[in-house]
C-alpha cells in the first residue's frame, strides 16, 4: 500500500484563508494529496514520496496574515482510498474541538482597494471582505466556521460569488462571510422617533443621510461588526455636548476615529512616533490606541476633559471606511449604549435604547451573535506595547500554558465583576473571552451568562472546575456557587499577580517564590481583608501577605468609590492631627462629615480597606483637582496623572517612609501638607513617594527571601507616571510586568485558571 505523510496543524488556521492556502502551496511544489478542517485544525495529506520538509519550511514561512501556527504533528500513514492524481481541499470533518476562534480582522488594504475601485463589482459596498479580513467571532454561532453555522447562512451566494468561494486559487474561497451587493447584507437607515421623519432609506441614501446628519453636528447610532456606535464631530463643541448630554456621561472620555493616519501628525504630541502608531492603528486588530495630544490639536477639549490623552483609532470596517471618507472629519466612536447599559447588538434593541440620544440609524441586516468592543492599547515612549483591554480584534485569543502545568484539565475561569472577561482552560491551552464589563449592570451579566454557557461549546470543552473570585458580594461568586460542579475561589490579588507570572512564562514546577506588588481599587482578602495597595510573597499555589498601605475606613462602603471626599476624610482622620485647619480640608467642609466620623467610630458602614485607589482619590481631592463625584471609575486618579508635572531635576521634599511592614502615611501627609508649592508638582512628587515607598518595600522583603524578580499587577499599574515611577525605584531588580494581558480585572480570570489548575494539581 501507499504510504503518505499526515500532517494536523492546530492553532489559528480556521476562517484565515489557511486551506487554500496549503492547497496553492502543495500545487506550486506539484504534491498530491488533500487538506481539510477537522475540529482538531487543520489535517493534511501528503502522498509519498515527497520533500514534505520543504513543503513545511515554506508553509511555515508564507503563512496568510491572520494565521498563526500553534503546533505541527506528521506521522508516516498507510494512504486509504482510491490514490489522487492531484491536490484537493475536502469538507470539514466533525470531531472534538481543539482549534483557534479567530477574532474579527480589519478590512485589508486589498479589499479596500476594490471598494474604492468604480469598476469593481463591490464597488462601494460596505461589507467587503475576505480571507484576510471582516467578521469572524461575531458571526459564529458554533464551529466548526464554516457559512451555515453563522449568521451569513441566510444570505445565499450569487453565481458570481459562489464561484470565488469554491475556487482554491482566490482570495475569497471559503471566506465564509464573502458577499457582494447582489447577494449579502445591506444597509438601511431611518430617523430616529423624536424627529418625527418617518421615512426608511435604503443602500447609498442612507449612508449619504447619516453623512449630511453628522456634518450637520448631529448624532448618528451606527451598527458595527460587534455592536452599535454613537458618533458625531469630534472637531467641535456642540454635539459633543449634546451627545454627552443625552448619553449622561458628563466628563468620561470619548475614543475618536479618523478618517486616515495623515491627521496623526495634527492631533499627537511632538515625542510620538507617528510611524509606530500608525502601524498599531492600522493593523488587523485596528485598536483604540491612547496617544497625547499635541496643544494644538484641532479635536474638541470636550473629547477628554482634563486628560492629556486621546483614544484614537482609523476605520475597522468597511461601512466605517466610507463614512469617514464621506465626513471628511474626525468623529467621536463611542459605545452605542445608554448610560447604565450593554451596547446594542441589534436594530431593536437600538431604537429601544438609542432612541433619546441619537437623531439617525444606520442599519444593516447581518445579525451580531456575539457582541465585541473595541480593543484599547497604548504604548510607550519606548513603544513598549501595553493592553488595556481585549476585545474586536484581540478577543477571543488563546495562550499556552507555561511549562509544568498539566493539559487534561478542564477549567473555566469566570474573573470578576468589574471589568469582566473570563477564562476557558482547555488541552493545554487558554482562550480568553472579549471584555464585557460591569456585571452589575442587568443585561451585562445577561450577556456574559449565555456566553459561559456557549464558549466551552465552541471547544467541544465540558468544564470539570470553576474558578471564581473570593468576593462573596461579587454577583460572579454568587453564579458559581449556584453551578453544580466543583467551584474553587480565588483571591483577587492572587490571581492577578499569578496572571503576571503565566503572561511571562514562569514554569508551575519552581519552588520560587516571588515578591509581588499589587495595587488597585480594592479586591477579597484573606480572612475577609479588604486590599489595595499590598505587598505579597507568591507563586501559584502560594500566597502571603507581607506588608503594604495602611487600612483606612471607607466612609460609607461604597460610595467611598464614588466620591473622593470621603477617601480625603478618612485619611485626615486617621494620619493628620487638626487637619481642620489646612485649607487642603476645604473641599470636606461643605459635607456633613462629623455624622460619618461617628458612624465610623461605631463601626457602621465603614469597612477597613488598604486601597491604592482610594488613596490616589484622597490626593487629587487635597489638591481640588477631583470632581464631587466620579463620574467613571478612576477618574480623579487619571485626573491627577494628567495633572503632574515633575519638579526641577525631580527633587521633592515628600518620602513615605517603612513603619514596620506597612508605608508610612503619617510622614507622608505632613511632609505634603508642609510643602508650598504648586500643585502640579506636588501631584508629581505624591507618584514619586508613593512608587518610592512600595519600592522600598518590595526590596526589603527581596532580599529576606532573597528574590530578584518582582511581580507586578492591579489596575494602579495602568496609570503610566507610577509605573514609570516604580521602575525607576525598583531598579536592578528584575521585573515582570503585565502587556498581553490587562494589568486591571480585564486580566484576573487567566490567573484564577492557573492557580486553580495548579492547586487541583498538587491535590
Amino acid at each position: 500500500m501507499q504510504k503518505a505523510i499526515y500532517i494536523n496543524i492546530t492553532g489559528k488556521v480556521q476562517g484565515v484563508g489557511f486551506r487554500p492556502f496549503v492547497f496553492n502551496l502543495a500545487k506550486r511544489l506539484g504534491l498530491k494529496g488533500d487538506v481539510w478542517n477537522d475540529s482538531a485544525g487543520v489535517s493534511i495529506r501528503l502522498l509519498m514520496p515527497c520533500d514534505w520538509e520543504n513543503f513545511l519550511k515554506s508553509l511555515q514561512s508564507e503563512l496568510p496574515p491572520l494565521a498563526k501556527i500553534e503546533t505541527i504533528q506528521t506521522m508516516e500513514v498507510p494512504w486509504e482510498g482510491q490514490q489522487p492524481s492531484d491536490f484537493t481541499i475536502k469538507f470539514s470533518q466533525k470531531g472534538e474541538e481543539a482549534t483557534d476562534i479567530v477574532a474579527d480582522a480589519a478590512t485589508c488594504p486589498q479589499c479596500l482597494a476594490e471598494m474604492k475601485d468604480p469598476n469593481n463589482r463591490r464597488y462601494r459596498y460596505p461589507f467587503i471582505n475576505c480571507t484576510h479580513c471582516g467578521p469572524r467571532f461575531t458571526i459564529i454561532k458554533e464551529m466548526p466556521y464554516d457559512r451555515p453555522a453563522t449568521s451569513m447562512a441566510k444570505f445565499k451566494l450569487c453565481e458570481a460569488c459562489a464561484r470565488e468561494y469554491h475556487d482554491p486559487t482566490d482570495r475569497r474561497f471559503h471566506a465564509q462571510p464573502v458577499a457582494c451587493p447582489e447577494c449579502g447584507p445591506a444597509i438601511s437607515g431611518i430617523f430616529s422617533p423624536h424627529t418625527n421623519l418617518h421615512t426608511t432609506l435604503k443602500g447609498e441614501k442612507a449612508l449619504q443621510q447619516a453623512i449630511k446628519a453628522l456634518k450637520l453636528g448631529q448624532i448618528i447610532a451606527l451598527k458595527g461588526l460587534g455592536g452599535f456606535h454613537l458618533a458625531c464631530l469630534a472637531t467641535e463643541d456642540a454635539p459633543i455636548q449634546l451627545l454627552r448630554e443625552r448619553k449622561h456621561r458628563p466628563s468620561k472620555p470619548f475614543a475618536v476615529m479618523l478618517p486616515h493616519s495623515d491627521w496623526l501628525s495634527q492631533i499627537c504630541a511632538d515625542h510620538i512616533n507617528l510611524k509606530h502608531a500608525t502601524e498599531v492603528l492600522s493593523s488587523t486588530i485596528s485598536p483604540i490606541t491612547l496617544l497625547e495630544q499635541s496643544a494644538t490639536s484641532p479635536l474638541s477639549s470636550l473629547i477628554a476633559p482634563d486628560l492629556h490623552e486621546v483614544g484614537l483609532m482609523l476605520p475597522a470596517n468597511p461601512l466605517q471606511t466610507l463614512l469617514l471618507e464621506g465626513v471628511d472629519a474626525p468623529l467621536v466612536m463611542t459605545s452605542g449604549n445608554a448610560s447604565g447599559h450593554a451596547p446594542a447588538l441589534s436594530n431593536e434593541e437600538a431604537l429601544a435604547s438609542l432612541s433619546d440620544i441619537a437623531d439617525f440609524f444606520l442599519f444593516h441586516n447581518r445579525e451580531i451573535v456575539e457582541r465585541a468592543d473595541d480593543s484599547v492599547l497604548r504604548f510607550d515612549k519606548r513603544g513598549t506595547t501595553e493592553i488595556l483591554r481585549r476585545g474586536r480584534g484581540l478577543a477571543p485569543d488563546s495562550f499556552a500554558l507555561p511549562q509544568g502545568f498539566p493539559t487534561d484539565q478542564t477549567i473555566l475561569a469566570i474573573g470578576g465583576d468589574l471589568k469582566n472577561s473570563f477564562a476557558l482552560l482547555h488541552r493545554g491551552r487558554i482562550f480568553t473571552s472579549p471584555h464585557f464589563g460591569d456585571l452589575n449592570q442587568p443585561d451585562v451579566f445577561a450577556q456574559w451568562q449565555k456566553m459561559l454557557e456557549k464558549f466551552p461549546k465552541l471547544y467541544h470543552a465540558k468544564p470539570e472546575i470553576l474558578a471564581y473570585d473570593a468576593h462573596p458580594a461579587y454577583l460572579s461568586h454568587q453564579w458559581a456557587q449556584r453551578q453544580k460542579i466543583p467551584a474553587l475561589p480565588i483571591y483577587h490579588h492572587h490571581a492577578h499577580l499569578a496572571a503576571c507570572l503565566g503572561e511571562n512564562h514562569v514554569p508551575l514546577k519552581t519552588e520560587k517564590k516571588f515578591i509581588g506588588l499589587t495595587l488597585d481599587g480594592l479586591g477579597y482578602g484573606k480572612e475577609g481583608n479588604i486590599w489595595g495597595g499590598e505587598c505579597f510573597l507568591a507563586n501559584y499555589l502560594s500566597f502571603e501577605w507581607l506588608g503594604g498601605l495602611p487600612p483606612v475606613p471607607l466612609l460609607g462602603g461604597d460610595l467611598a468609590a464614588k466620591e473622593p471626599w470621603r477617601n480625603l476624610l478618612a485619611q485626615f482622620n486617621e494620619f493628620v492631627p487638626d487637619w481642620e485647619k489646612y485649607a487642603e480640608a476645604n473641599p470636606i467642609k461643605k459635607y456633613p462629615y462629623s455624622v460619618l466620623l461617628k458612624a465610623a467610630k461605631s463601626g457602621i458602614n465603614a469597612p477597613l480597606a488598604s486601597s491604592c485607589g482610594r488613596l490616589f482619590e484622597a490626593i487629587a481631592c487635597a489638591l481640588s483637582i477631583a470632581p464631587e463625584k466620579q463620574s467613571y471609575e478612576g477618574e480623579a486618579a487619571c485626573c491627577l496623572e494628567a495633572f503632574a508635572s515633575a519638579p526641577t531635576n525631580n527633587v521633592h521634599p515628600l518620602k513615605i517612609p517603612l513603619k514596620g511592614n506597612q508605608l508610612d502615611l503619617e510622614t507622608f501627609w505632613q511632609n505634603f501638607l508642609d510643602w508650598n508649592a504648586p500643585k502640579a508638582a506636588k501631584a508629581w512628587g505624591f507618584h514619586d513617594a508613593l512608587a518610592k515607598g512600595f519600592a522600598d518595600l518590595a526590596k526589603h522583603f527581596a532580599e529576606i527571601y532573597q528574590s530578584e524578580i518582582v511581580v507586578l499587577s492591579g489596575g494602579c499599574l495602568h496609570n503610566r507616571l507610577l509605573k514609570e515611577r516604580l521602575q525607576h525605584h525598583l531598579a536592578p531588580l528584575k521585573l515582570l510586568i503585565p502587556s498581553q494581558l490587562p494589568a486591571g480585572d480585564g486580566g484576573i480570570a487567566f490567573g484564577q485558571a492557573l492557580i486553580a489548575l495548579a492547586q487541583t494539581t498538587a491535590s
